[in-house]
């Protein structure tokens, strides 16, 4: 097979194009949009049709191997948390931390912690009573709250496993799970920040309507605040303490054993789990209920994530990455090429987990070119595709119209001040993202 750099770019854009048609403007489910994308480029580049399809399959199944059980328990958490309320109490709990003129700080702290293993729309509509509750009882305005609420939530979204987009890229680029929840959680901090404070600045120019409140018996109802926290920080101090303490290969210990495999990603989530089980006060049919609801849920995100690895099993075989580095000098770029091409893909198809997937298959042939070859650099890669992820979200992203319906915050206001917000996001996540890279590259 010889191709010309041209004929690769040209077939790998008509990819990416089909993928953002199919998905926004003809409805069509990423799934579908992605396998169609393998064979259009695929096909630009001349492999032969019984090939592509050898590589779907191969790059399909390699991505399940990896991530089908990690995504299933985190959603399981999500799901358990969410029906037996530990969500509410967590909410509750921190509220009692702060005041109440830093009650909008309080839902951005809220969100960001409830959004460690719940997805963004989850979480904003399990959330969506307290902040209902609280625009009632402090007047603060509505768009200040929510869109606080809604930020703290996507900053971990965008940028932690077990969310699918950062979970998919750490597993493509072969990343620590562990390592990507250590920083990713210190660089989502400043993101949060940033978007509640662009929230209270900018939502004081919108108005209140009136807000039915959730009650105080409502909210308060669910397990001890201890119990309610227990799942969500558990599996994480797991995998983050056997990402430090394994840091040496050459070091061994009862304890590092113990923490090679309890903080091994899949056992910490099914502690997670066990743990969600034990704190709720869950009937036997009801259990049932809910952890078939979760495996459901979870079964429509892998499909997805395989097929995004199907995408960047085609993407490899074009060799992608020679044809760039002949022809483009893209190591000037460096960091900056994974962000630019996450937030391009985002931008234009509106969902950040297809976005962070599909970047993560076209970025991964290139890292060698980009300069990005080393552990770290591949690390700062995925926090880089996360930020790019964040940006920007506007009317083509179904958690802009969750926060728009939810909160009855109109389409202009939305755009003022979330669709704004996400952009800061982004831009102040790259920033620490590429101030890291000065310092640990």
């Amino acid at each position: 097979m010889n191709v010309s750099f041209l004929q690769v770019i040209v077939s790998l854009l008509a990819g990416i194009i089909f993928i953002i048609l199919l998905t926004v403007k003809f409805k069509v489910h990423p799934f579908f949009a992605l396998i169609v994308a393998c064979f259009i480029t695929g096909l630009g580049v001349q492999l032969p049709f019984a090939e592509i399809s050898s590589l779907i399959k191969n790059g399909f199944g390699d991505v399940m191997s990896k991530l089908a059980i990690i995504i299933v328990l985190g959603t399981t958490i999500g799901v358990l948390l969410e029906k037996n309320r530990s969500t509410n109490v967590m909410a509750a709990s921190i509220l009692k931390l702060v005041s109440q003129k830093r009650s909008s700080l309080a839902l951005s702290i809220t969100g960001f912690i409830v959004g460690l293993p719940i997805f963004c729309d989850s979480g904003y509509i399990v959330l969506s009573g307290i902040n209902r509750s609280l625009i009632k009882r402090t007047g603060m305005a509505v768009a200040t709250m929510s869109i606080s609420l809604a930020s703290g939530l996507y900053a971990v979204h965008c940028l932690l496993p077990p969310h699918p987009g950062a979970t998919a890229a750490a597993a493509t680029l072969e990343v620590d799970f562990g390592k990507v929840i250590l920083y990713g959680i210190l660089i989502a901090i400043p993101a949060m920040l940033i978007g509640h404070w662009w929230a209270v600045y900018a939502g004081k120019k919108t108005k209140n309507d009136n807000v039915p409140a959730e009650t105080d018996e409502e909210i308060s109802t669910g397990p001890k605040p201890i119990l309610a926290f227990l799942p969500v920080v558990i599996p994480i101090l797991l995998m983050a303490l056997k990402s430090v303490l394994v840091l040496d290969k050459n070091k061994t210990g009862f304890l590092i054993d113990v923490f090679a495999i309890v903080g091994d990603p899949a056992i910490a989530l099914a502690i997670g789990v066990l743990l969600a089980i034990l704190t709720g006060k869950n009937s036997k049919h009801s259990l049932s209920f809910q952890l078939s609801s979760a495996v459901e849920k979870a079964g429509g995100i892998l499909v997805i994530i395989g097929a995004g690895g199907a995408f960047g099993a085609v993407l490899a075989a074009t060799n992608i990455g020679g044809h760039f580095e002949k022809n483009l000098d893209l190591k000037m770029l460096g960091i900056w090429f994974p962000f630019l091409l996450t937030c391009l893909i985002k931008t234009a198809q509106g969902s950040s987990t297809v976005a962070i997937i599909t970047a993560s298959s076209i970025v991964l042939p290139l890292l060698p070119v980009l300069g990005l070859g080393s552990e770290n650099a591949k690390l700062l890669t995925v926090l880089a595709m996360g930020a790019g992820s964040m940006m920007i979200s506007h009317s083509n992203d179904a958690y802009f119209w969750v926060i728009s319906k939810f909160s009855d915050i109109d389409v202009r206001n939305m755009l003022r001040v979330h669709s704004i917000a996400s952009v800061l996001m982004g831009l102040i996540t790259m920033i620490v993202v590429y101030i890291l890279s000065l310092i640990i590259l």
